[in-house]
């Protein structure tokens, strides 16, 4: 067998224009020079579609950190791999995610950026303190300032795009377009729970379950409407995404945490208080874990908001990132039917000893079972685990 470093550069590209995994694209590079020559943005086919990775945040404290070199772990649901990757430009940032970017907002100086965590090309963005009326909707934690952040379209691939954000304590809409200096505020007096673009449009959702579509992309003044209403009996932490072409709404039961005079304590794993315990309830400290999703299908052309029990075989997606769905069947080890979701809720990040990160599971729409999807530690006092799309572009 000849040097493998020798191959010609027109096999190498047959070869590498052909792998669908970035981790085997990434190993691929590091070979020798000469490979790695062909690992680049152009020659790595992005049209494919992919499984997210569990991005997880390492506490400072972590027994598996490495001091001097600290790295972010990823962990493939499809085929169980763990991967670390030298991340420095995430520590002390909190990070939600949209179309495999990173919109990563400092913990403590509120700074903004857009961040690929494989290629590391960042862009900054405008800083929350410039934002309209911001000392009146700035957040105790300048990091949770950006409450959810989607991308209409990947700045890899244009420059012509949108990021839409959800921001402040008051959590309205907020939009930047490459070359703006300020955000754009859309002036709805609503708190917005998530938004999701789709169809050329953002659609968002209320934290009292009313939908709205926002079409930031005509040549007047933004235009909004409302499109419809969850029914009133329904409650909980809303989701919105697009599957197979059709928007839903998911709506998540069982998120809360409460604060008691004994104050904040490290989060528990299951509900401590028994039936019998006989103490004052205001005595205690309790987090309550997600019990429940409920699934629902809007129609445009009605308007009409019809509940679903079974999503086929597609699996959902959600938490810190842009929700999204999957076609289970393309992935080995990712299940059809059944809710991926992370720990996205706030007050345990800022409050409790060891963070959040513990209420994830994946839930069974089937059997309203839950169960876990990682079996690592995934507390942090910084960034919530996230779903991140794998590609280097």
């Amino acid at each position: 067998m000849g040097d493998w470093s020798e191959l010609h550069r027109d096999i190498l590209l047959l070869i590498v224009r052909r792998i669908n995994l970035i981790e085997d694209f990434l190993n691929f590079g590091t070979v020798c020079k000469s490979w790695k020559s062909v690992t680049t943005r152009d020659n790595f086919n992005s049209s494919l579609p992919r499984a997210p990775w569990l991005m997880i945040s390492v506490n400072d404290d972590d027994d598996d950190q490495d001091d001097d070199n600290p790295c972010t772990k990823f962990f493939s649901l499809y085929n169980g791999m763990n991967l670390k990757k030298w991340i420095p430009e995430i520590y002390g940032k909190r990070c939600l995610e949209s179309m495999g970017w990173l919109i990563t907002v400092g913990i403590y100086r509120g700074e903004i950026s857009l961040l690929h965590p494989f290629s590391r090309d960042e862009i900054e963005l405008p800083h929350q303190c410039i934002t309209e009326l911001y000392h009146a909707n700035k957040t105790s934690l300048p990091g949770n300032f950006v409450q959810k952040a989607v991308l209409s379209a990947n700045p890899f691939h244009t420059s012509d795009f949108v990021l839409m954000t959800i921001q402040g304590e008051y959590q309205f809409l907020s939009f930047w377009r490459p070359g703006d200096p300020l955000w754009t505020r859309i002036r709805i007096r609503n708190y917005f729970s998530d938004v999701v673009y789709f169809s050329d449009q953002f659609y968002a959702i209320t934290c009292d379950g009313c939908i709205q579509v926002c079409d930031v992309f005509g040549s007047e003044a933004t235009g909004v409407h409302v499109l419809t209403h969850l029914p009133p009996w329904i409650d909980g932490k809303y989701y919105i995404l697009e599957s197979l072409g059709s928007l839903f709404v998911v709506s998540q039961d069982g998120v809360d945490i409460r604060y008691f005079k004994d104050g904040w304590k490290r989060i528990p794993q299951m509900h401590m208080e028994s039936e019998d315990d006989d103490d004052d309830e205001e005595e205690k400290m309790y987090a309550d874990r997600t019990t429940t999703f409920l699934v629902f299908q809007i129609d445009l052309a009605t308007c009409n908001v019809t509940p679903i029990r079974d999503l086929g075989d597609q699996a959902f997606f959600l938490g810190a990132n842009a929700s999204l769905s999957v076609q289970a069947s393309q992935f080995p080890g990712i299940k059809p039917n059944h809710i991926y979701f992370t720990d996205n809720y706030l007050d345990p990040y800022i409050h409790l000893v060891e963070g959040g990160g513990l209420d994830m599971g994946v839930f069974n729409l089937a059997d309203g079972s839950i169960q876990p999807h990682y079996n690592g530690v995934c507390h942090s006092r910084d960034c919530p685990p996230v779903w991140i799309t794998p590609t280097p572009c």
